[in-house]
């Protein structure tokens, strides 16, 4: 068995445990071997209390927990602060990552890791929202908040909630290769993987909806007509209103100009169809409005920061008809 153990507290971030031991019982019930064994351990090996207020049993002691480990992962939430400021946890964090092959931590948990020692020279990452506050407070460690997660040597750090999936993701690929990994990210209906240095914004979050119903309508017709004439004067003759005062706006609603708003949706549309479909890139670019698959990648290398190639080779199967249709292109993209 692969002994894998969690480290959780109250006020952990439930889908940074869960999202970790789901994917790996699933690799367990397509048949890995060796298998996973998955423990959660708690401080007192009492039931914590996560954020969202459901409660989960205590199975182990951290404190009486003992190794080799195969993997040591510490969960984050609004409790780290807490759990790293205790002595207890992050010395006997400390005592078993030392008789672990890796180790690594979600969200906050790098917190944990960082007041255990763990990190210091190393490049990490947490979630967006905390880095500044952690890069602060311990100054021995560089903070990247822009990947999802980040590996050195044996320690990987990862974003935070859902990057939970990416971190156990990348961890089956290591033990049992890509094919099982794949396998286990269709059984939980998720993207295979999100390479680790894919930005943590998710590339399919729309903009709330405008409450303006002229904004409501433009875009509106923008988006159900990604492959034609979307200037501002065209959109605007459209809904009926000057160029000007679809500009203010947009801007007042929107927060961009209608030009940058429609190269957005149409950059947004195309990631989707990368991502679902076999269509290559050069019909793609022409489905979306861009005048050719140059001008989509650099949309979309200014938008996601990386290219819609290396996107489709980490958000689609790995098909050869799709690898195909990509090469049909006569374009590196």
């Amino acid at each position: 068995m692969r002994e894998v153990v969690i480290v959780g507290y109250h006020d952990s971030e439930l889908v940074e445990i869960s999202g970790v031991s789901s994917s790996l019982y699933v690799a367990n019930r397509i048949g890995v071997a060796p298998q996973y064994r998955v423990r959660l351990a708690t401080p007192g090996g009492n039931d914590i209390a996560c954020q969202s207020g459901l409660v989960l049993r205590g199975e182990h002691s951290l404190e009486r927990l003992t190794g080799p480990l195969d993997t040591l992962i510490v969960s984050g939430g609004f409790g780290s602060r807490a759990a790293a400021d205790n002595a207890r946890v992050t010395g006997h964090v400390r005592r078993l990552a030392a008789e672990s092959r890796r180790v690594a931590s979600v969200c906050t948990g790098a917190e944990i890791l960082a007041a255990a020692g763990l990190l210091d020279g190393k490049r990490i990452t947490t979630h967006w929202l905390f880095a500044d506050r952690i890069a602060a407070q311990y100054p021995n460690v560089t903070m990247d908040a822009g990947p999802i997660y980040i590996r050195e040597h044996n320690v990987t750090t990862a974003a935070g909630v859902t990057s939970a999936f990416d971190l156990a993701l990348a961890f089956i690929e290591d033990d049992h290769g890509a094919a099982v990994a794949r396998e286990v990210a269709r059984a939980q209906v998720t993207y295979l993987h999100r390479p680790g240095n894919q930005a943590q914004m998710s590339m399919f979050v729309a903009a709330p909806p405008a409450d303006h119903d002229l904004v409501r309508r433009a875009v509106g017709y923008i988006n159900s007509h990604l492959d034609e004439d979307l200037s501002a004067k065209r959109v605007a003759a459209e809904i009926g209103v000057s160029e000007r005062h679809l500009t203010r706006l947009f801007v007042a609603e929107l927060g961009r100009a209608p030009g940058r708003f429609v190269r957005r949706s149409r950059t947004e549309a195309a990631a989707q169809l990368l991502a679902g479909t076999r269509l290559p890139v050069a019909g793609i670019a022409t489905r979306c409005g861009f005048g050719s698959a140059e001008t989509l990648r650099q949309a979309f290398i200014d938008r996601y920061g990386t290219s819609p190639s290396r996107f489709r080779a980490a958000y689609a199967d790995s098909d050869p008809a799709a690898d195909q249709d990509s090469a049909g292109t006569g374009t590196s993209v």
